[in-house]
C-alpha cells in the first residue's frame, strides 16, 4: 500500500513497491512526484525529516535532513546582522540529500530510478 495526497503519486509509490522496492523506495519516489504534482505543498528548497521502521531488527530510525549552514558560519557572524536582512541566516535545503540518505541507508533501488 502507499498513500499519499495525489492519485499519481501513490500509484508511483504501489509501482515501486510491486517491482520489489522498499518502503524508503517507495517514499523517495513519491515525495519527488509530488514536488511536480502539487508543488506549492513541497518543494526542493525544503528539509525532509522521516521515521524509519525496520521489521528485521524491529528498530526505528530518524533521518533529519534539515538545512545546513555553512561550516565557517558562527554566533558571532550572525549576531552582527539581522535575521530579515541578511542570507547568511537561510539554511541549504536539505530535502535532495536526504532523498539520496534515505535510498542509501534503507532502500533496495537505485536513486536514478527513483526519480
Amino acid at each position: 500500500m502507499a498513500a499519499s495526497s495525489q492519485r499519481l503519486a501513490s500509484e508511483i509509490g504501489a509501482r515501486i513497491l510491486g517491482s520489489g522496492g522498499t518502503a524508503a523506495d517507495a517514499c523517495v519516489a513519491m515525495d519527488a512526484a509530488l514536488h511536480v504534482t502539487e508543488p506549492t505543498s513541497t518543494g526542493l528548497g525544503g528539509d525532509l525529516f522521516a521515521l524509519y521502521y525496520d521489521a528485521a531488527t524491529r528498530t526505528v530510525s530518524a533521518l533529519d535532513a534539515s538545512g545546513r549552514a555553512p561550516a565557517a558560519l558562527t554566533l558571532d557572524v550572525l549576531s552582527s546582522a539581522p535575521p530579515l536582512h541578511d542570507g547568511r541566516w537561510v539554511t541549504v535545503p536539505g530535502c535532495c540529500a536526504g532523498w539520496a540518505d534515505l535510498a542509501e541507508r534503507h532502500g533496495s533501488m537505485p536513486l536514478g530510478e527513483l526519480l
